[in-house]
């Protein structure tokens, strides 16, 4: 779906109208050309009557400014000694960041406000070494990050926070996004960064469920870089404290923002909280989606044509496999109840979605329904994907005579020639 489709879009906005958003910003993504279109997509979002709250990080502008002046930091994300120059430092670049934030919101004329809703206390002492002034975030101001949002104002977060006696500390962006989230029970915290995603090994991890993705950081400290594990535990924090989607993604793509929250597959890494997928009974309103599925493979016969009417017809064999309330996956089980078999047909995954384990999903989802159902068998019929069901799923290749009568006779009729796949079915329980 292109992010410009109105249509992909509108589906949408019942979930998220009045919603809260967390933008946690990598500082090098603030000053990159690429932040403009991002603050034309908080404009988009705020159209949508989405709540906004920006947080941005300064690392990269505080190595930058101290190589400027001969300086080397005693730290620059908030996590180790600030001493008082690294101080000096951070909030130099935090408030230039904060100005320029400012700017770009005002010149799409949204109204925002720096804010001073971090109330922090040193870190202090850890393992023997005194942190001097970073600070870690003891609570949030929510009154008044709730007072702004619902005059419409933008909120932007610095990674600053203040004790209340007049100090300052330098706070981990990634800690003060997670805090804000939190406290204001946002529904999705974005994490906007120069990376695809979460990568392992060169590949994008899409989709992960939050206690999948904190087992592979238990038990691999090496699993991703030491600045993607850091976002991946804090993305691990928010779910765990209830923040139902964290994002991960790449600010330097064009419209990536609403790419990722307007459509199915996104553009980078989701940690979900719960099981966002699930699989049921197709309904009435699924079979313009189910054709629209469909439509590619059964121009490249891949799949049988079947009518509206046709899919209407048997609409109580065909199940949907969804995600966020979205179609991606169809697979129906055709009955042969006198001969205790049925069979798969129908199976089809977008190809968005293509390589997840979602068709192998389906095949075990229907083999379950037909064990239920009380079959023996378990049947499919294939032109091209017969090497899937054989290799992946345990079929074996069979031949017309185990066909239910009425199947043959469709099966010589239709002249396709497919292959007949069979898998003998257990009982269930």
């Amino acid at each position: 779906m292109k992010p410009t489709d109105l249509r992909g879009i509108l589906q949408y906005i019942p979930r998220f109208r009045e919603k809260t958003f967390i933008l946690a910003v990598d500082g090098a993504i603030v000053t990159h050309e690429n932040f403009a279109n991002i603050l034309l997509d908080v404009a988009v979002l705020r159209s949508l009557n989405i709540r906004v709250v920006l947080v941005h990080g300064a690392a990269g502008q505080i190595e930058a400014l101290a190589a400027q002046q001969g300086i080397t930091p005693s730290d620059v994300d908030g996590t180790g000694v600030t001493d008082a120059e690294t101080l000096k430092l951070a909030l130099t670049a935090a408030n230039r960041l904060t100005h320029e934030i400012l700017e770009g919101l005002s010149a799409n004329d949204l109204r925002a406000a720096c804010t001073n809703a971090i109330i922090a206390h040193p870190m202090g002492i850890l393992g023997g070494v005194d942190h001097l002034f970073t600070g870690k975030v003891e609570r949030v101001d929510v009154d008044l990050l709730q007072s702004l949002l619902a005059q419409g104002v933008v909120p932007v977060v610095p990674p600053l926070g203040f004790d209340g006696e007049g100090h300052t500390y330098r706070v981990n962006s990634d800690g003060v996004a997670l805090a804000v989230a939190e406290a204001l029970k946002a529904v999705k915290l974005i994490f906007i960064t120069t990376a695809e995603g979460l990568v392992h090994q060169g590949q994008i991890i899409r989709q992960v469920l939050v206690a999948d993705l904190e087992k592979r950081l238990q038990e691999n400290k090496g699993f991703l870089s030491k600045k993607q594990a850091s976002t991946a535990q804090h993305a691990v924090a928010a779910c765990k404290s209830g923040v139902q989607r964290v994002h991960v993604i790449n600010g330097l793509v064009n419209e990536g923002l609403l790419a990722e929250v307007f459509s199915n597959e996104g553009i980078g890494t989701l940690v979900y909280a719960d099981e966002y997928r699930q699989i049921r009974r197709a309904l009435k309103k699924d079979l313009r989606a189910i054709l629209l599925l469909t439509k590619d493979s059964v121009a490249n016969a891949e799949l049988i044509k079947r009518t509206r009417a046709d899919i209407e017809k048997n609409l109580s064999h065909y199940y949907i496999y969804e995600i966020d309330k979205n179609p991606v996956a169809c697979v129906a089980l055709r009955p042969y109840p006198e001969q205790n078999v049925g069979e798969l047909v129908h199976l089809f995954v977008s190809t968005s979605h293509e390589n997840q384990g979602i068709g192998r999903r389906l095949i075990q989802f229907t083999e379950n329904k037909a064990r239920e159902a009380g079959y023996r068998k378990l049947i499919a019929l294939s032109t091209q994907a017969f090497s899937y069901f054989q290799s992946k799923a345990g079929f074996s290749e069979g031949t017309p005579d185990e066909l239910p009568a009425a199947r043959r006779e469709e099966y010589d009729r239709n002249g396709r020639h497919s292959k007949i796949l069979i898998k003998p079915l257990q009982p269930a329980g």
